[in-house]
């Protein structure tokens, strides 16, 4: 009689989790407790004209799981059962996009809504690299499909506005609660398929302050070296996503716990062991968070040529030490850096540019005599560089007393700018303006390399 109870009770549970993945749990409104007046007019919009068109939709994925922490979310997602061109046909400004799997950008002004399609169970014949690495997979199904899709429990719920009720296929609620990081399915498959998901946990679990489940973690270091197999597009996705998630001090520290930096910002190991640096790289970090906490914008270029400052200033102390001249020096340094990155990350042309401004600009702070402080405040990037000063001023990497000087410059009046130009500087400037013109030595043929330099040196252009 008691093994017959015992053998019920196991078969009761078996059944209850084999219908797990087909059967959500359905919470209402009272019980997931979700502020309509979090939730965006325009993914309501989308919901509601699929659902009158006869269609699935729901808000799903990190949306809904913000919703349900209290916070309003940054984007919205929408995953509905109609096909990415029935989806199309519904709105007068939709977008299909993506290989890997077919999505629709529905643009409602600036706010853009995604809209996906519900993804089938993973089929044998997917495309799949020599690492296991899914390529492309263009399968639909059903939404318990759509559900086992999906990384992580706490992103494997759909929230339907219009019944204000959530469906948790998998936890997610109970994970939620628990501040705990758990992925669907078997850890070693699903970072195998998607690499990416080991720094998706990273990110998410410094953010949240969310705990990763030990099945979870596991296999992450042993695994760790499947993420250089990635694109480098798509890493740079990633990691502008962390680095701008208002955690990104606390990310970074999270990539090292897990083993998980070393291919994406090689070296940064050896400037995070070095005080000056690690402190650079603490308060460039600490005040990205703080302008995100803030709601102000923040700008890539500036924290990449905050990350990467420190392997340009050791390579520009060895041009300079190799002979070469200070603006040339700095010039070649650059280049090395960003050669060795852009391999790595796909830095888009634009930031690059940003970031040789910035870092063209530091030593050019140091003229304060004659015109060259006047020019200076003509360039474009001259708010960024400026910050960028303070921070090596903040991290003792040069005088405070630079810094304090281009901020009262920068405030003051005609008067006051023409008394500070005609004070003596209290530390002797870097790049002086020298008495006898030196033949300049022109950088390795680069593209506006030379032309950069020589504007450095004439100090007549901004160089942006």
């Amino acid at each position: 009689m008691i093994k017959k109870f015992i053998r019920s009770i196991l078969g009761t549970k078996k059944k209850a989790a084999s219908n797990d993945a087909t059967k959500p749990t359905v919470l209402s409104a009272k019980q997931h407790g979700i502020d309509p007046k979090l939730v965006s007019p325009n993914a309501i919009r989308v919901t509601s004209t699929l659902q009158e068109a006869g269609f699935k939709a729901f808000i799903v994925g990190g949306a809904v799981r913000d919703l349900l922490l209290g916070v309003k979310p940054k984007d919205f997602d929408v995953a509905t059962n109609a096909t990415p061109e029935q989806v199309r046909r519904l709105f007068r400004r939709a977008f299909i996009i993506g290989k890997r799997f077919q999505i629709v950008h529905v643009m409602f002004g600036q706010e853009l809504i995604e809209v996906t399609t519900f993804r089938g169970a993973s089929s044998a014949g997917a495309v799949k690299d020599e690492h296991g690495r899914v390529l492309r997979d263009n399968t639909f199904g059903e939404q318990h499909e759509d559900a086992v899709r999906r990384d992580f429990t706490i992103n494997a719920m759909y929230y339907d506005p219009s019944s204000e009720t959530v469906l948790d296929y998998h936890g997610g609620i109970a994970d939620i609660r628990a501040k705990t990081l758990r992925i669907i399915g078997v850890p070693e498959e699903r970072y195998r398929e998607d690499p990416v998901r080991m720094l998706r946990i990273v990110r998410f679990a410094a953010k949240l302050k969310f705990e990763i489940e030990p099945h979870t973690r596991e296999p992450i270091p042993v695994m760790a070296a499947l993420i250089n197999n990635v694109p480098s597009a798509r890493l740079f996705d990633e990691m502008i996503k962390l680095l701008m998630s208002g955690h990104a001090l606390a990310c970074l520290q999270q990539l090292r716990k897990e083993g998980l930096h070393h291919g994406l910002l090689p070296l940064l190991d050896v400037v995070l062991e070095q005080p000056l640096g690690e402190k650079f790289v603490t308060l460039a970090l600490s005040n990205t968070d703080l302008r995100v906490q803030q709601g102000k914008p923040v700008s890539p270029g500036f924290l990449f040529a905050s990350l990467l400052w420190h392997q340009v200033l050791e390579k520009w102390n060895a041009y300079k030490k190799a002979g070469e001249f200070p603006i040339p020096a700095l010039h070649l340094a650059a280049d090395d850096v960003l050669d060795a990155q852009t391999d790595k990350l796909a830095l888009q042309r634009k930031i690059a540019s940003d970031m040789r401004d910035i870092w063209a600009m530091q030593p050019r702070f140091e003229r304060r005599v004659g015109k060259s402080p006047y020019k200076l405040l003509e360039h474009l990037r001259l708010r960024a560089g400026y910050d960028f000063l303070l921070l090596r001023c903040a991290s003792g990497e040069i005088d405070s007393e630079i810094g304090e000087w281009w901020t009262a410059f920068m405030e003051g009046d005609g008067t006051q700018r023409e008394i500070l130009i005609a004070q003596k500087p209290k530390v002797k400037d870097e790049v002086a303006a020298p008495k006898k013109r030196a033949r300049r030595r022109s950088p390795r043929s680069k593209a506006g390399t030379t032309d950069a330099a020589k504007s450095s040196n004439d100090g007549n252009q901004d160089g942006a």
